[in-house]
């Protein structure tokens, strides 16, 4: 599975982005995918998460309210709407595809990253 990511961009404090992470390969459908974010300086770190088996979702907690995970299984797409968006969300986004314990960070699959940066 190749991930490719887009969507990033500079945008104000209080603002919206959506990421889109398209995925090659006809197996999407099997992986749960997900998003985790570095910031400078710091490790990387699981966003949120859209299970591959019944389609629940799942955030940290920073995210609650704010960001909004979905999938497309026809387009093997997978996105994040972030809105309200607050300087400290500003990171390189990564998506990825993992079999099991992708809060965790199990990941099998890793997309390059995608740059948000959030002015306040």
């Amino acid at each position: 599975v190749q991930l490719q990511a887009s969507g990033g961009g500079l945008v104000q404090a209080g603002g919206s982005l959506r990421l889109s992470c398209a995925a090659s390969g006809r197996t999407f459908g099997s992986y749960s995918m997900g998003w985790f974010r570095q910031a400078p300086g710091k490790e990387r770190e699981f966003v949120a998460t859209h299970f591959r088996s019944g389609g629940s979702t799942y955030y940290t907690e920073s995210v609650k309210g704010r960001f909004t995970i979905s999938r497309d299984n026809v387009k093997n797409t997978v996105y994040l709407q972030m809105n309200s968006l607050k300087p400290e969300d500003t990171a390189l986004y990564y998506c990825a595809a993992a079999n099991q314990g992708i809060v965790a960070g199990m990941v099998d699959y890793w997309g390059q990253g995608t740059l948000v940066t959030v002015s306040s």
